[in-house]
């Protein structure tokens, strides 16, 4: 199932980057961050085993937002170890792999809820009673909807050219097309998939194209995105 959606943008904070490569050996972060699960429905006190925040489950809107309150959770507590974006260095589990579904949901919320031990050395810590239900399946659905690398790859030349479109729209908006703007950047939107089999990739053409309006700062805005992203993707 491919959607037509997207809204708030949940790039990930890119200053983080010198920070959180460190490898797994590093050991686990000092301390654990809180995360502000906004307007997300609670999830109740008895832990489930199925990610209550798809779309198809919880709605457009609530997953959007468990999207957007994903990113922040994971780059905060977890990017240090898994890396910017989920793509792993190697020497912890790369998450963007994780089935979205119920077999790799029981294994996120155990491996979340208890952590992870071994040889006597905590190699991750037990995030339940900091972080909680509600941030725990709002970073299992930011994980999942990570785009496949090598299909981002495939479409970059061609989001490198509609943002220089867009930066030019930024100075100058007479003559553009928002609406075809729009429908290019679904269009490819809706061709990049996940690696994990979630039906929808968070993908910075969705985030551009959910900016457009037609004017010159909503040009800027998304011409900025697909920078961002474009960057931080290489």
């Amino acid at each position: 199932m491919k959607l037509r959606l997207f809204a708030k943008t949940a790039l990930p904070t890119i200053i983080l980057a010198g920070a959180v490569t460190t490898a797994f050996a590093a050991g686990p972060p000092i301390g654990i961050s809180p995360v502000d699960t906004g307007s997300l429905p609670s999830t109740g006190e008895e832990w489930l085993t199925v990610n209550p925040y798809r779309a198809d489950t919880a709605g457009v809107d609530v997953w959007k937002e468990a999207v957007e309150v994903g990113a922040s959770g994971y780059n905060q507590n977890c990017a240090r170890c898994h890396g910017i974006e989920g793509v792993s260095g190697g020497l912890a589990p790369d998450l963007r792999y994780l089935e979205a579904e119920e077999y790799g949901d029981e294994w996120y919320a155990e491996r979340f809820r208890s952590g992870m031990t071994q040889n006597g050395i905590t190699k991750m810590p037990a995030f339940e009673e900091q972080l909680g239900q509600d941030a725990a399946w709002a970073i299992r659905t930011y994980i999942e909807t990570r785009p496949d690398s090598d299909a981002m790859d495939a479409v970059s030349d061609e989001l490198k050219a509609l943002r220089d479109q867009m930066a030019e729209y930024a100075n100058n908006a007479e003559g553009a097309d928002a609406e075809a703007l729009q429908a290019r950047l679904t269009e490819i939107g809706e061709g990049i998939d996940t690696l994990s089999g979630a039906p929808v990739a968070d993908s910075i053409a969705l985030r551009a194209a959910a900016q457009i309006d037609g004017t010159p700062a909503a040009y800027k805005t998304a011409a900025e995105t697909l920078t961002i992203g474009l960057s931080a993707a290489n």
